[in-house]
């Protein structure tokens, strides 16, 4: 779940660029989620206490990851909370996904940045090669 080689981070001109792998592309995903909150804070400072659900729809997969990565700093903002936990299925062109988080406490979490939004900079979906799916983008910090 938390396997670094599960997702990782890109430099990008004053933002970051979030990078989740899977094994299909919910998962990735969901690693791409996970991607952006350690942007945040590490994300084993993160406790599960409680379950938000979230659902989009796009008919394109990337248009689907920047509506889904945009979803959860939406809530992550409106809430006050960091997320651990993501849990996302993909039927068509609709996302169920889930977060499990809990609210931020600055003195614990100290949360390095503020997520502004996800772009459509170097946003992609793909099967790779080996058949392990990559999402991506740049989001603005």
């Amino acid at each position: 779940m938390d396997d670094p080689a599960d997702w990782t981070h890109f430099p990008h001109r004053g933002d970051v660029g979030v990078r989740g792998y899977g094994r299909d592309m919910a998962e990735a995903f969901e690693n791409a989620a996970r991607a952006m909150t350690a942007v945040v804070t590490p994300l084993d400072l993160i406790r599960v206490v409680r379950v938000i659900p979230v659902t989009c729809r796009a008919a394109d997969p990337s248009i689907l990851l920047l509506d889904w990565l945009n979803a959860v700093i939406y809530t992550m903002a409106t809430e006050q909370m960091l997320f651990h936990d993501f849990r996302v299925r993909i039927d068509g062109e609709t996302l169920q996904g889930e977060m499990e988080g809990e609210k931020v406490d600055p003195e614990r979490h100290e949360p390095s940045v503020e997520l502004k939004g996800a772009t459509l900079t170097e946003l992609a979906v793909e099967q790779q090669a080996d058949g392990r799916w990559c999402a991506q983008c740049v989001v603005d910090v």
